[in-house]
């Protein structure tokens, strides 16, 4: 095998353990005479569960997830800070992790000795930091402050300090957690910069953070870790999309939904106007269906009316956390539902070259009585647009560019 199919990082079947901290005197010595001993601990918090990838030179990989699903304790065993309980973890790569900035500076100490200090832990003698020190200043921009004990420095600036010493080596990997999400926004602009100066140089980057956008912006490839586990490993794009879809669909669940004894007696009688069918693109799926980007949506279906007059049907896209995106109403274009052989009014609307961004929707079909004044029945289907997209908000908006911005703004 080649060297360059070689991962830098292969990790197979890990596992990571932690004993749970009981609350019985009792208890705990038992624990800690067990853990004494080398018997596996009974009570325990799997923080990973049978965690496998790999990754090569010159990739980019984020690492995205909420709180407590596994990012951190994932990120300091492939940095080699913790040991994985069961699983194997190789590493052919000189790692470089930007986990907690700043958390190795003695308080007591200049920033000058603090950054000799820390170069030194990193394999770098006197010499070779003096060649660096000029860089790493300037990089930090504290200018005198260089000079102070680090006890005065501000969080900012400890923050600064900490990443212009860390990347002032280098790396063939490099292990960031949320270094995107501190500082101020000058701070985080040199952070972006040297990111992607470092990636077009062939470096390797494993990127943990919140922020979807940087997410998409430096990784081609992401990982969803969810209670400790890999939910989905694939593109950035697709990752990031079903992502924020989930936590879209895990807001709208959370909201209040009206109990049968808020819904109007009128709708809670069988004589309703009620929604029998509805198909997206022909497909009758509780599964999301997927459209390309600029793609063609028909949504269609079949009403029932209670006492033979036609309905009106109300069609509606919202995203998967019930914001609302469109709606129409078959009154408002004049058009009148077709009686089937079935005794059901049979609908189909298409919204061709649709301009959604990408990401996860719900379709909705509302069946309204004759005059279309009150909401009856009501089924929905989702669906997800697909496409690679960095844009904000629901929709595309048709726009272009002026070369001439100040001949334009005129006219």
């Amino acid at each position: 095998m080649t060297g360059q199919f070689v991962p830098l990082l292969r990790l197979q079947g890990v596992h990571k353990d932690y004993p749970l901290a009981l609350t019985r005197g009792g208890q705990r010595l038992a624990q800690v005479w067990s853990l004494l001993r080398g018997n596996v601990p009974h009570h325990v918090f799997h923080a990973l569960r049978d965690v496998s990838f790999e990754v090569h030179r010159g990739e980019s990989l984020g690492l995205v997830g909420v709180n407590g699903a596994g990012k951190s304790t994932l990120l300091k065993l492939l940095a080699g800070v913790v040991t994985p309980t069961r699983g194997v973890i190789e590493r052919k790569a000189r790692i470089g992790a930007l986990l907690e900035l700043g958390a190795g500076f003695h308080q007591e100490y200049t920033g000058r000795d603090n950054v000799f200090l820390a170069c030194a832990l990193m394999g770098l003698d006197r010499r070779e930091t003096l060649a660096r020190f000029d860089r790493i200043l300037e990089f930090a921009d504290i200018g005198e402050h260089i000079d102070q004990p680090i006890k005065h420095y501000s969080s900012g600036m400890v923050v600064r300090l900490g990443f212009a010493v860390a990347t002032s080596v280098t790396p063939d990997v490099l292990i960031t957690d949320e270094v995107l999400a501190v500082g101020d926004e000058s701070f985080q602009k040199k952070c972006m910069s040297w990111m992607e100066n470092y990636l077009e140089g062939g470096g390797t980057l494993l990127l943990c953070s919140h922020s979807m956008y940087h997410v998409q912006k430096l990784c081609r490839q992401a990982i969803w870790l969810h209670e400790g586990r890999v939910q989905m490993h694939a593109s950035a794009a697709e990752v990031t999309r079903a992502y924020l879809a989930w936590h879209e669909e895990r807001d709208r669940a959370a909201k209040q939904r009206p109990s049968s004894a808020e819904v109007p007696a009128e709708q809670a009688a069988a004589g309703i106007y009620q929604v029998r069918t509805m198909y997206l693109n022909g497909q009758d799926s509780v599964e999301p269906i997927l459209l390309a980007a600029h793609g063609s949506l028909t949504v269609s279906g079949a009403l029932y009316s209670p006492d033979g007059r036609t309905p009106q049907v109300a069609v509606g896209v919202v995203r998967a956390d019930g914001s609302p995106v469109y709606g129409i109403v078959s009154e408002m274009d004049g058009h009148t539902l077709t009686p089937g052989p079935d005794g059901l009014f049979h609908y189909a609307i298409t919204f061709p070259d649709l301009p959604l961004l990408p990401g996860r929707y719900v379709a909705r079909s509302h069946a309204m009585d004759p005059e279309g004044l009150r909401l009856f029945d009501h089924v929905e289907r989702p669906f997800e647009v697909g496409g690679d997209s960095r844009e904000f908000g629901h929709t595309r908006l048709v726009h272009r560019w002026h070369a001439d911005p100040l001949s334009a703004a005129a006219r």
